[in-house]
Formats: C-alpha cells, sequence, structure tokens
C-alpha cells in the first residue's frame, strides 16, 4: 500500500473509533459514563437557556403573576415562621381586595393551631368564665379566619409529597386529579411517592384547588424540570403549577394522554384547554426559566399587610405565595441561579404553562442525537484525514458552529430541547485526533528529514525543509544541479610523511573548514573519501541560482586553503594544495544504496564530467576550474578565463574549462 494512502487511513480508522467511542457512551448504562454525558447534556442545556435568555430570544407574553415574598424584612416585621393563621388570613384578604384572580401557596398549612380562648378555658376553673371563653372561641380560631378568607376567591393550597418510607402522613390531601385515571392503575412510570404533608381538613375544603409543589432536582442537583403529575398510592395528584393554571382556566379538569411503554404507562402529553403541554414519559416538564432570580415581580409580604402596595400591580394577577427566605430552606439551585427562591419556580412553570411554551424534548429526540451524532461523526472522520493542520482546524470548527447554530435554532424556533453533547464530542474528539496524529506524524516526518538530511544538508536549510517536509523526498528524481569536487594534491605523498593520528588530524582541519563553507553557501555534502570532498547545489532544496552559489564556495575554499597553508606552516607541518571542478548539468539524486546502508548522493554524467574537471586542476596549473555549462550565466557576476577545450572520454563534443578569476560585482553567497 502506498505510504500516502497508508498515512491517511490511520486517522481515518482513528476517527471511526472515537465515533464508536462517542456511540457507545451515549446508549450506555455504566454509571460513569452515563453520569458523564448527562453532566455534559446538563451543561450544555443551562448555556442554551442562558444563552436565550441574554440575546432576548425568550418572548414572554403571558398572564400577570406576582410573588408575595415572606421575605427576611417581613419574617423580621411580623415574627419567626410558622405566622398566626390569622394573619395568613389578613394577607389573603387584602389580596382579594386588590383584585388579585387567583392565589396559590407554595406553602402547607399542615398542623392546628392552637386558640388562644380554648388554651385559657381549660386552666379556668370557674364554669361560667369556661363557658364564656368557649363562646369566644371561634372568634380566636385561625384556622375558620383563613378557610373563610379562602373561600372568598380562587384559592390554590400547596402540599408535599415525599419519598422517605419513614416519613408519617400529616394534613390531608386533595381529591385525585380528574382526567389522570389512566394513570392510577398498571404500573405508570410517574414519579411515586410514599409519604405526605397535606393542609388541615377545614383548609383543604375551603380552597378551590390544591396542587404539589414537590420538585425533584436532577443529579447535579439542579432543578431544570418539574413534575405536572405525581403518584401517592392508586392516585394521581397535578403539581402546583398545573393546579393554578387549571383553577386560573375556570377549567374543570385536564386530560393525560398515555402511550404504552413496554409493561408500563408513560406520559405523552397533558391537554389543559386548547394547549397541549408536552412533557417526558414521567410527566415532568422542563421549566422556562425567563431569567435569573428575581425575573418576576416580588411584592414583601409585610408591605401588602400594611397596605403599602399598589392595588394595580395585583388587580386581574395571580398571586404566588411564598419566601426567599434563607432560613425558610426552601432556595434551589437551577441553571440561572445558584439559590432560587422554590416559590419562582413555579412561577416560570405556570408561565410557560399558561403561555403554552414550555421546551420540549419529545421521545424521538434521543434517536434524532444518536443519527446527528453518525452523521457528523462520520463527515468529521472521513474529510479531516485528508486535510492539512488549518483546514482540519477550520472544518472542526465549521462543524461545531453547524451543530451549535442547527441546535440554537431548534430551540429558538421551537422550543426543542435537542441533545448537543454526542455530535459535540464526536467532532471536537475526531478533529482533535486528527490534529495529534498530523502533529505527530509531521513531527515524525520532521524528525526523519532532519536525521536524513543533517549529514549533509547545512543546519539552516534543514530547518527550512522541515517547514514543508512533504516537498523533500529521498526517493531518486532528476535535477539540474551544480557538481564540486576538491581533494588535496598529493595527497599520497603526504599520507607517507605523517603517522594516522596527524594525518587524520590534518584531514579534520581540512574538511571542517572546507565543510563549513559548502554549508554557508547552501550546498549539500555527497560524501567525504579520503582527501575528497563531493558536494552539490541544487538539491534536494530548488535552487535557481546553483551555479553562482557553487562558484561563491569554491573561491571562498581556496580563501580558506590559503588561510590553511599559512597555519600548517607556521606549526612546521606540510604545505597542501588543493584543486576544485565544477559542472552542472541534469543528475539523479536521491536515496541510494543497499538494504544496510544508503545514502543521499548524486548520479550521472554531470557528476562524472565534475569529476573529470577536478583531475585537470592539476595539469594546467590552477585551483579551480569549471566548465563551459557551470559558466553560463555567471559571465556578469565573475571573470572568466578560459583555459582550453579538452576532448572528455565518452562526450562526443569537446568541453571548454574556464578559471574564475576574479568577482566583476559582489555577488550573493548564500
Amino acid at each position: 500500500m502506498p505510504t500516502p494512502l497508508r498515512n491517511r487511513l490511520a486517522p481515518l480508522a482513528i476517527g471511526l473509533l472515537l465515533l464508536a467511542l462517542v456511540l457507545g457512551a451515549t446508549r450506555s448504562d455504566w454509571p460513569p459514563l452515563r453520569d458523564a454525558v448527562q453532566t455534559a447534556e446538563h451543561f450544555i442545556y443551562d448555556q442554551r437557556l442562558v444563552w436565550s435568555q441574554r440575546t432576548g430570544i425568550e418572548q414572554h407574553d403571558d398572564a400577570e403573576i406576582v410573588i408575595i415574598d415572606i421575605d427576611e424584612r417581613s419574617l423580621g416585621a411580623v415574627g419567626r415562621w410558622p405566622w398566626p393563621r390569622a394573619t395568613m388570613a389578613d394577607l389573603l384578604e387584602q389580596l382579594w381586595a386588590a383584585g388579585t384572580i387567583v392565589v396559590a401557596f407554595d406553602i402547607v398549612f399542615a398542623e392546628p393551631e392552637r386558640n388562644p380562648a380554648e388554651r385559657v378555658a381549660r386552666g379556668v376553673d370557674d364554669p361560667a368564665l369556661r363557658e364564656r371563653l368557649g363562646e369566644l372561641a371561634p372568634r380566636f380560631d385561625g384556622d375558620r379566619h383563613l378557610a373563610e378568607q379562602l373561600a372568598r376567591g380562587d384559592a390554590v393550597l400547596g402540599f408535599f409529597l415525599h419519598r422517605d418510607e419513614t416519613a408519617t402522613h400529616t394534613g390531608t390531601l386533595p381529591e385525585p386529579a380528574r382526567g389522570a385515571e389512566e394513570l392510577g392503575t398498571g404500573t405508570p412510570v410517574i414519579h411515586r411517592f410514599q409519604a405526605y404533608t397535606g393542609n388541615r381538613p377545614a383548609l383543604q375544603e375551603a380552597a378551590t384547588g390544591a396542587g404539589a409543589f414537590s420538585v425533584i432536582p436532577d443529579a447535579d442537583g439542579v432543578v431544570r424540570r418539574a413534575p405536572l403529575l405525581l403518584g401517592h398510592g392508586d392516585a394521581v395528584y397535578p403539581g402546583l403549577a398545573l393546579e393554578t393554571a387549571r383553577v386560573y382556566q375556570l377549567l374543570d379538569d385536564f386530560r393525560v394522554e398515555t402511550v404504552a411503554l413496554g409493561a408500563h404507562t408513560a406520559v405523552d402529553a397533558i391537554e389543559l384547554g386548547a394547549a397541549r403541554l408536552p412533557t417526558d414519559a414521567r410527566g415532568q416538564a422542563l421549566i422556562p426559566y425567563r431569567g435569573p432570580r428575581g425575573s418576576f415581580p416580588y411584592i414583601s409580604a409585610v408591605d401588602l399587610l400594611r397596605g403599602e402596595t399598589d392595588p394595580d400591580a395585583l388587580e386581574g394577577a395571580i398571586a404566588l405565595i411564598g419566601t426567599s427566605a434563607m432560613g425558610l430552606y426552601d432556595l434551589r439551585p437551577t441553571p440561572t441561579d445558584a439559590a432560587f427562591p422554590g416559590v419562582e419556580i413555579h412561577a416560570n412553570l405556570l408561565a410557560g404553562i399558561l403561555a403554552d411554551d414550555l421546551p420540549r424534548k419529545p421521545a424521538w429526540v434521543d434517536g434524532a442525537n444518536l443519527v446527528t451524532t453518525l452523521t457528523a461523526g462520520l463527515v468529521a472522520a472521513g474529510l479531516l484525514p485528508f486535510l492539512g493542520p488549518l483546514a482540519t482546524l477550520a472544518v472542526t470548527a465549521g462543524l461545531l458552529a453547524l451543530l451549535v447554530g442547527g441546535n440554537l435554532w431548534a430551540w429558538a424556533q421551537w422550543d426543542l430541547a435537542l441533545g448537543a453533547a454526542g455530535p459535540l464530542a464526536a467532532v471536537l474528539l475526531i478533529g482533535a485526533g486528527n490534529l495529534t496524529w498530523g502533529f505527530l506524524f509531521e513531527h515524525r516526518r520532521r524528525h526523519q528529514l532532519r536525521q536524513r538530511f543533517g549529514e549533509y544538508v547545512p543546519p539552516e536549510l534543514v530547518e527550512r525543509m522541515a517547514e514543508a517536509p512533504t516537498a523533500y523526498t529521498q526517493t531518486g528524481e532528476t535535477r539540474e544541479i551544480t557538481v564540486l569536487f576538491a581533494d588535496i594534491r598529493g595527497f599520497t605523498t603526504l599520507s607517507e610523511r605523517l603517522d594516522a593520528v596527524a594525518l587524520r588530524e590534518l584531514l579534520n582541519r581540512f574538511f571542517t573548514p572546507m565543510t563549513r563553507v559548502i554549508f554557508e553557501h547552501g550546498g549539500t555534502i555527497d560524501k567525504y573519501v579520503g582527501d575528497l570532498i563531493m558536494a552539490f547545489w541544487g538539491a534536494p532544496m530548488d535552487d535557481p541560482e546553483h551555479r553562482r552559489h557553487a562558484v561563491a564556495a569554491a573561491l571562498a575554499m581556496q580563501r580558506e586553503a590559503e588561510r590553511l597553508r599559512e597555519e600548517l606552516a607556521r606549526e612546521g607541518l606540510p604545505a597542501i594544495e588543493i584543486g576544485i571542478g565544477l559542472n552542472s548539468g541534469p543528475a539523479a539524486v536521491g536515496d541510494m544504496g543497499s538494504a544496510y546502508r544508503r545514502a543521499y548522493t548524486a548520479l550521472g554524467d554531470a557528476v562524472n564530467l565534475a569529476s573529470r574537471v577536478e583531475g585537470q586542476t592539476k595539469a594546467y596549473g590552477v585551483g579551480l576550474l569549471v566548465t563551459e555549462h557551470t559558466r553560463a550565466g555567471l559571465e556578469t557576476v565573475y571573470g572568466f578565463r578560459e583555459i582550453d577545450r579538452i576532448q572528455v572520454k565518452g562526450r562526443s563534443q569537446p568541453v571548454t574549462l574556464y578559471e574564475p578569476v576574479e568577482a566583476t560585482q559582489s555577488p550573493a553567497e548564500t
């Protein structure tokens, strides 16, 4: 298999593997994976909700809902909770007088209130006085006063359902919900509770309705949904918001749409008048939070009791009585606030019910998430391996933007709460995987390139080559190059005069400056053979001016040789003379050799001719000779003295030899 294709198939396989892992994670029932996916989905849901609030996409044209807040100031003025029932009756009387249409309580009146007249009568010995106190007792009956006020208008009491099996039953539950009879039989999947805290019977009978204010937070403790239907025993009860909406709309009941879910009965939706309220299988609705804490108008309970409230603020409104006081423990974490009053949670849900704009998460959403994850993952896995790093980054960002934009559009257009963790994770992981593979692959290729060319090519050129490693190859190719051969004249005689150690040191002193000069002029070292250096210009990096650079290097090598001669003479060592030959032409360059040892080299007639030209320097008594092929185009850069025309073995045409004698202008040497 060709290497480029193999290099593409590896990240493709990695991408498909990552996609399979994401799909497995989103469908897994293993608690750690399931919790991780849920955490991601919850985070995305919360951010989407906050985004829609900040951008003003959530528009609310609903009934006026006002919160009567038993706040810290009210507790300080009236007294600690629970307040006397007479005080609550006064509060309710003020609401009716202001024209409030419906009053709902996010509190429960479970315990009987002691009658002060009866308490005093039990301690009196005088029968006549005891009888008189008994006659006065109804006037001090707080439950009776509150019941009378409840009966004056449409009041909805709240009650609490417990999951704790050890909790006791307190108070009285209202009549079960009409229209939910189907959920009272079989094995419904709505939340079932083991105990309750209800209201006093007299109060329950006086109220128009009652709804449970129990909420069930998600696994992370955040309240994102609330049950519209709750079960206790075989009975089904409405949530506080649903019951308040029913009473406000003067409806006798609501209807529950159910579907079979295996052996269970699941809720599909709730019909309330003309509205069809979407729920999950357990009868829970997503809460359409309109903003942070305080998004609904608040009226302090003490201001209402003192008559210091503008009546217009309550006329025609729905009033929810609850508390924001920290000491009464009804503050919950929500997507918009870490400490959100429970009464405002019900206000948000009630507003969504009345406006018929509850967020929807139909049963088919899970299937849609699976298809979206699969599609996005396949696109990323199939496309990214064939792109470069910048294109991979751009396409990954584009896919993420498309997924996020589509998700937000579905939310803004249809209140659809689509999942996003799976598709986003698939694209992110596959994109990161491709970028990581590309980085490692490019790093490996650059490392290999430095290893292969580092001995032949100047370090700065190796770094330039490493910036685009795919542009350079060691496979055989034909290039137009200039070849240089240089050796020490009389090396055989010299080697006989020196021992091995001295000869090695002499060669090192010769090769080091010569190699430096070649590298400084952008040349590639081919090999050292004895006292001979072979180098060339024009490969592996393209060099349009390889002739000029090679001649400049040869002249600099002559200057270095002169400097070295002077050094050796001062040290009493034999002087050295060098001969350099240059030729230009096409040659085969590449990685050549055997399975045991290979080298990057140049082969061809142009190389052979350069070697022969170097051999002629001694015969003509010059240090540097170039052919007409190297001289071509450099006439205005260097001065050339024609030496001779020679016939070279294997060539039909004679070759003209020249000696570069001087620079007619300052040539660039790199």
